[in-house]
């Protein structure tokens, strides 16, 4: 690796897709588990409250990745959006009706208007976790992009059995990876029921994802780029992925999380690194494929990217782990409840 500043905004825009991965999927999972695991409605609220001191904080990482993108390297931002346009409206619209569900629920006592919020909930976090899947299973398979750097195609060119089966499988284990976390930060049944229900989903993650990993071979040049030994990475997020079954038996809750933590974040690192130096790889002809040169801003600009990430990127990280620390006890029935 040429290791310059394209490099390292490519390795910047990578970290925050697995800093958004890691810490919105847990919120994905959480508010598509909430409908099945809480029973009653102070139940329902305890699990929105794990969640809500974070859930905001966690989509800037996305709002950070796509900014970044947009300055580092215009031309991926350009052809990418208007490519994914469809989809991507969908899933703002989602996250947009997501976020106001979770201000509105607790605002009117009625069991019909939260039983609304509850569904918008749940739907602003299903739909997200299945069209990220689909996105990056087309990123790393390619899609129709001509000389001009245009995307040819429609929105049915996104949507196939390997996308479909991508979207499954980041459902899957955004779903379990909540599941894990809504165990450790509440309390009594929900605790439990999350647990079991952690239990229940590990084994189908595991089958969705060999699938698609499988699949991922015939239909990508991923593993084929990484070579016979793929290196440390995919080797230790396959590993992680199976290891939480062993972590969940054990009733090792917080390894578990850490485990599910690490098998997401490389997984991302695996798909990152079997592009580089593409951003966008196109189906119709290697060499009208989007890199980290034929994309990017000036040289300027990057520059003055770097120095202002390097300002600012220690103070937002210092202050989201602080908001952890501040909020890291298990939520009670007992407890007040702002959501």
């Amino acid at each position: 690796m040429n290791f310059d500043l394209n490099s390292l905004w490519f390795v910047l825009i990578a970290v925050l897709f697995v800093g958004f991965f890691v810490l919105e999927g847990f919120d994905y999972g959480v508010g598509i588990l909430l409908p099945f695991l809480g029973r009653d409605d102070r139940e329902r609220r305890v699990i929105i409250n794990t969640i809500g001191p974070h859930w905001d904080g966690n989509e800037v990482w996305m709002l950070t990745a796509g900014g970044a993108i947009f300055a580092a390297f215009p031309q991926w931002y350009a052809t990418m959006f208007s490519g994914f346009y469809l989809a991507l409206v969908v899933m703002l619209a989602a996250l947009i009706v997501r976020g106001v569900a979770f201000e509105f629920r607790s605002k009117v006592e009625s069991p019909k208007w939260r039983a609304i919020w509850d569904g918008a909930i749940f739907f602003g976090s299903l739909i997200p976790a299945i069209l990220w899947g689909v996105a990056l299973s087309n990123i790393a398979r390619g899609v129709p992009i001509d000389g001009s750097m245009m995307f040819t195609g429609t929105f049915f060119d996104l949507v196939s059995p390997y996308s479909l089966v991508a979207g499954l499988a980041s459902l899957l284990i955004f779903t379990l990876h909540g599941a894990i976390f809504l165990n450790l930060k509440s309390g009594g049944e929900v605790s439990e029921r999350a647990m079991a229900t952690a239990k229940r989903l590990w084994l189908p993650a595991i089958i969705v994802i060999a699938l698609f990993i499988v699949w991922s071979y015939a239909s990508t040049d991923i593993f084929t780029r990484l070579g016979v030994n793929p290196g440390i990475p995919p080797i230790v997020a396959v590993l992680s992925m199976l290891s939480i079954g062993y972590f969940i038996r054990e009733k090792q809750m917080g390894w578990a999380f850490i485990a599910s933590m690490v098998a997401i974040a490389l997984s991302v690192v695996t798909v990152f690194s079997g592009l580089y130096p593409r951003v966008l790889p196109s189906s119709l002809a290697p060499e009208f494929s989007l890199t980290i040169y034929n994309a990017s801003a000036s040289e300027y600009t990057l520059t003055i990217m770097s120095i202002v990430a390097i300002l600012l990127v220690p103070v937002v990280l210092g202050y989201q782990a602080w908001s952890y620390w501040v909020f890291r006890k298990r939520i009670e029935r007992t407890d007040h409840l702002e959501y």
